[in-house]
C-alpha cells in the first residue's frame, strides 16, 4: 500500500492520536509527542498544512518508528 498523495491533516492527526500521540503544541508546525512504555518519549513534529504529502508522510513514520502499513490501515478508518 502507498501513502496519499495529498492527505487531510485532521485525519493524520486522529491515526496519530490512536498511535499514542498528543498535540504539544501548534504554530506554523504541529508538535507531537508520545511517551513509550519504557518511559522514553517519540517526539514527531509535521508542517500546518490542510494537506501533507506521501512523501512527507513517510519521512515522519520512519522518524517515530511507526510501520507504514499500522499507520496505513489507522489511517482508513479516521
Amino acid at each position: 500500500m502507498k501513502f496519499p498523495r495529498d492527505a487531510s491533516k485532521r485525519k493524520i492527526i486522529k491515526t496519530l492520536e490512536k498511535l499514542g500521540f498528543k498535540i504539544v503544541r501548534i504554530g506554523s508546525h504541529i508538535s507531537m509527542m508520545r511517551e513509550n512504555q519504557d518511559g522514553t518519549k517519540t517526539p514527531l513534529t509535521m508542517p500546518n498544512h490542510e494537506k501533507i504529502k506521501g512523501s512527507t508522510l513517510r519521512v515522519l513514520c520512519r522518524q517515530s518508528s511507526i510501520k507504514r502499513d499500522e499507520f496505513l490501515e489507522l489511517y482508513k478508518k479516521a
